[in-house]
């Protein structure tokens, strides 16, 4: 067991350890950390692992319905742009930024692991993007970047699908075709953060029905994930259990020639090395 879940039992959320099969149910266990984020606010994660050790396995991970592993983060902020050919795709002759673009979702614009993303009755532009998520363990302002991963609890997987047409509805902001509900996912699960290299040099794969749409690495990032907490609590204290969405790969559906956006029936897997495989169907909004 070294990884966290959360999910929900006949209505009741929960959270536990999981080995990717099976689950062992943590919170009935250690009640004083009512989710995930409390755990990681009073920095237990070993602690819960040590004792998922000593219990005997709860239920299969399969069946079990996994919510977004941090079901209520504080605030969840996106880069955008963020690999050197995503740069490139807009074609506006303009280097690489001098400084990140950003913008935030809501926790209702995901859903979890092996549920579908729902493709609204406003618009058919659902498309896939395949990122390493963060969540911050330990809370600060103004954190330097040889600093900063000292602040991370665990990584995930996010889907951050986009509805294309609707980010641009306005002149400045891309928050409306971000934020339809259960547009995205976060899962499967949380892997404790242990080593730089999880997240510098890690491998992201997208696939859509089986076949490879995106493919990059971490190291490839124009603002590395250091520079992401750096920049980013300039502004806003990082509080334990916010998430990052730290930039997807070229390669999304709205960049192929013609476009290829999601459609129900469709399968999008996300892989990122060392983390795992991010898995959801496409259904229409009822």
């Amino acid at each position: 067991m070294d990884k966290f879940v959360s999910y929900t039992i006949d209505g009741t959320p929960m959270w536990g350890a999981t080995d990717g099969q099976n689950i062992v149910d943590l919170s009935p266990e250690m009640v004083r950390f009512g989710t995930l984020v409390d755990l990681f606010r009073a920095n237990a994660q070993n602690q819960a692992l040590e004792l998922a050790q000593k219990l005997a396995r709860s239920r299969d991970i399969d069946g079990t319905k996994l919510d977004i592993p941090v079901p209520n983060p504080g605030k969840i902020i996106c880069v955008g742009v963020n690999f050197p050919a995503r740069n490139e795709e807009y074609k506006d002759g303009q280097d690489a930024p001098p400084n990140m673009s950003l913008f935030v979702r809501f926790p209702s614009s995901f859903t979890g692991h092996n549920l579908p993303l729902i493709r609204p009755k406003a618009s058919h532009q659902l498309d896939y993007e395949g990122e390493i998520a963060i969540v911050i363990g330990k809370g600060g302002r103004h954190i330097s970047q040889a600093d900063s991963l000292n602040h991370i609890a665990a990584l995930t997987i996010c889907n951050e699908g986009t509805i294309r047409d609707w980010v641009r509805h306005a002149k400045f902001n891309v928050t409306q075709g971000k934020n339809f509900d259960q547009s995205g996912a976060i899962g499967p699960w949380l892997v404790p953060f242990t080593d730089p290299q999880q997240l510098e040099n890690a491998e992201i794969i997208t696939r859509v029905n089986g076949e490879v749409r995106q493919q990059d690495n971490t190291s490839r990032m124009l603002f590395p994930i250091r520079k992401q907490i750096e920049y980013i609590s300039t502004f806003t204290t990082l509080e334990p259990g916010d998430i990052i969405i730290t930039g997807t790969p070229t390669g999304a559906g709205a960049r192929l020639d013609p476009p290829q956006y999601l459609k129900p029936g469709d399968k999008v897997e996300i892989e990122v090395s060392g983390i795992g495989t991010l898995i959801n169907t496409i259904e229409d909004e009822q």
